[in-house]
């Protein structure tokens, strides 16, 4: 089971809290890509609106494929890359992590950010990343047990522990490394509050 994830736009909120946190992962995201450099194709696992898709674009050069579970979100995505006028280099379609296919999908980066935590099977996830992983991977999730508490410290989600709905995974930062070690090489960490985020090299 791959679960769609909770729509809240957290990368065009209003909230000047929540806009200083994602302008920490923004930013960790950013200079992760100038690390990449440039590439020819990327593929990014969960796109949701598109947000991360469009700033890869730009940074790299890429021709990138991206896909989400949800169509409603993969509308969303099409309309901002549309006017962002990067159409011509971005391929979307609606499907799931657990479809993917080295003859279909391998890309030089692929990108998957904020999906693992929404997985049942995790392990198998990283897996398929692995399988159409060229070069590199980007892939961050919420660093617990912080994300909850910050939660908490906000009001929300009192009645699970601060758990945001749709998230069925939880690693702190040391757990994380563990998962994406198995089949990665991790090549830098960062830790933007209130994530984790590693840009990685396949194991051959």
């Amino acid at each position: 089971m791959q679960p769609a994830g909770n729509f809240y736009d957290k990368y065009h909120t209003k909230n000047p809290l929540a806009r200083w946190l994602m302008t920490g992962f923004l930013d960790s995201f950013d200079t992760l890509l100038q690390r990449v450099g440039g590439c020819a194709t990327a593929l990014e696992a969960g796109c949701g609106e598109g947000e991360l898709t469009i700033r890869a674009a730009q940074c790299t050069g890429a021709r990138i494929r991206a896909f989400d579970i949800s169509p409603n979100v993969v509308a969303e995505a099409e309309r901002r890359i549309a006017a962002a006028e990067l159409s011509n280099r971005v391929d979307l379609r609606t499907d799931s992590i657990y479809e993917l296919v080295p003859e279909r999908d391998s890309a030089d980066l692929v990108i998957c950010c904020e999906v693992l935590e929404h997985l049942d099977e995790p392990n198998v996830a990283i897996d398929k990343l692995a399988s159409v992983c060229g070069q590199y991977l980007i892939a961050s999730v919420p660093r617990e047990p912080l994300w909850r508490i910050l939660n908490m410290a906000r009001g929300k989600y009192w009645r699970d522990f601060g758990n945001t709905p749709g998230h069925y995974q939880h690693w702190s930062s040391g757990a994380f490394v563990a998962l994406l070690e198995r089949r990665f090489e991790i090549v830098e960490l960062r830790r933007p509050l209130p994530w984790t985020m590693a840009l990685c090299r396949p194991r051959r």
